[in-house]
This record gives structure tokens, sequence and C-alpha cells, in this order.
């Protein structure tokens, strides 16, 4: 905790209450550290790999006011979360390992939090729960959307679905601690190899009340409980101004990744506008 100050974090997300460690506190903090702080992965397009290390996140996160991914979002609410006086353990998730198989393995960090029975603790999964869910198999409805934590027939796996109108669908997850080791092979990878969704294109997600804000490449989605809508963002301009407005990313820089974006819309969808 060298150097992070958890009054900073809770004066980051807009907590102005005492924590607890009791599930009223978890709820809170999860669900406004996803209204004040947005999913982004821009450093990976910019040059600045993001890292394991908590303290960089919380450099990042709490200082410099930016967001991050699931290793850098997730890795920061442990960290407090653990300052508070939780028990929290990191556990390594795999998204999409039934189409994608073993490559997906760490390429998530999720948290399980324990109380009166354990909770699954998620900030990092783009436009996933506002709130955490108990780790028991079941339907859970939060901010309006629906989610379901199933078992699977192999032995400990367990599986995490997103509600209906989400971008990726589900990850698979154990129940017993990440290694370290391999979250770090696969952030590298994801950081750095040409075939990582992260490397192609710009990805960002705000919650806000009862819906979620995604940005996908040039794409801007508005996510409700009752669908999406979408729309293309027309020019270098307005993609750094919805960076600002939407997702309070001051990042100009961003500018020079535009054409990379349009390049890679165009070569998944020619030029058919978003609907």
């Amino acid at each position: 905790m060298s150097g992070m100050d958890v009054q900073a974090y809770l004066d980051r997300i807009g907590y102005a209450g005492v924590p607890r460690v009791d599930l009223a506190t978890l709820t809170d903090l999860h669900r406004l550290h996803l209204r004040a702080i947005p999913y982004e992965s821009l450093d990976v397009l910019l040059g600045a790999p993001p890292s394991l290390d908590p303290a960089s996140a919380y450099d990042k996160i709490v200082r410099r006011g930016r967001g991050g991914w699931c290793y850098e979002m997730n890795g920061l609410l442990a960290a407090m979360l653990r300052a508070i006086g939780f028990q929290v353990t990191e556990m390594a998730g795999a998204v999409l390992r039934a189409e994608r198989g073993a490559i997906t393995l760490g390429n998530h960090l999720l948290l399980r939090v324990d109380l009166d029975r354990p909770y699954l603790a998620d900030t990092g999964f783009g436009d996933g729960m506002i709130e955490p869910v108990p780790m028991t198999p079941g339907a859970y409805r939060r901010g309006g959307f629906e989610f379901r934590v199933e078992a699977l027939a192999e032995d400990g796996w367990l599986r995490f679905h997103n509600h209906a109108h989400g971008g990726a669908a589900y990850y698979d997850f154990q129940d017993r601690p990440a290694d370290p080791g391999q979250l770090g092979d696969t952030c590298r990878w994801l950081s750095h190899s040409p075939d990582s969704i992260f490397t192609q294109t710009a990805l960002a997600f705000r919650h806000g009340e009862g819906e979620v804000t995604s940005l996908v490449g040039r794409t801007l989605n508005r996510i409700r409980p009752g669908g999406r809508s979408s729309r293309l963002i027309a020019t270098e301009r307005e993609f750094v101004e919805i960076l600002q407005r939407e997702f309070g990313l001051d990042q100009p820089q961003a500018a020079r990744l535009w054409p990379a974006i349009c390049a890679k819309h165009e070569q998944l969808f020619g030029e058919t506008a978003a609907s």
C-alpha cells in the first residue's frame, strides 16, 4: 500500500461515507468506481503498455485521472478493499474460453470478496455488472441488466454470463487464486500481439444511470436493458471530443490513433454505417 491513499481513492470515486467491511460498502464502492472511472485501453495503442502493479494503477487512475483495463481496474479495487479490511482474492478469468481455447487463460482479472458468503466483484469487464453478485450459481439482476453465474460440468469451473446486449458474452474462472506468472504472460500478450483486440483498436466503457456508454473503434454505443443504439464517429476531432465528454479522458494525443482506427473499421465492416 506504499504511496496509495485510500481517502484519495474514495474522493476519486465520490464516496462520502465511512467505509465498513460489509456488503453495503462493497456495493457502493463497486458502483461508484464504475461510474467515476472508465474502462479504457488507450495506453496499449499509445505505446505505454499497462503493468500488473496496483501502485501503477493507483498513480494512473487516482493521481492522473485516467481509466484502466481489467488488470488495473480490479487490481486497484483489490488494493483499496484490502486497505479497508475486506478479504479479497484475485482470480484469473478466461473470456470466450470455449471458442478460443487455452490462449484465453488469464486474459481477465476478477475478484472474490468474502463476507457472509463469497461475492464476485468485477469492475474490469467493460459493460458488465455495475454491482457485485454472489458467486453462487444463479441469475442476478443489477442496474436493470440480467446476469448469470453457472457451474460448468468441468470440475471447478464457473462461468459468468454477461447481459444480453454486452460485448463479450461470458468468461470462465475457477475459485482459486490467480497465478501471477500466468497473468503477467497474458497481460504482455494482450499488450503486444497483433492478434490481440487491444492492439488493433480503441476500447472504452463508462457506466451511467441505467446504461453503459461504450466506444469500440469508431463506433459509439448506448447500451440499455432494452437494447443498444450505435453511431459512427465521423472525424478525428469528434473522436478526441468523445473521449473527453463521454469518458472523462483528456487525451489529445489519441488523435494520432484515428487513421488506424478507421482502417480497422473498414477492414471489418467496409463502409457499412452503424445502425
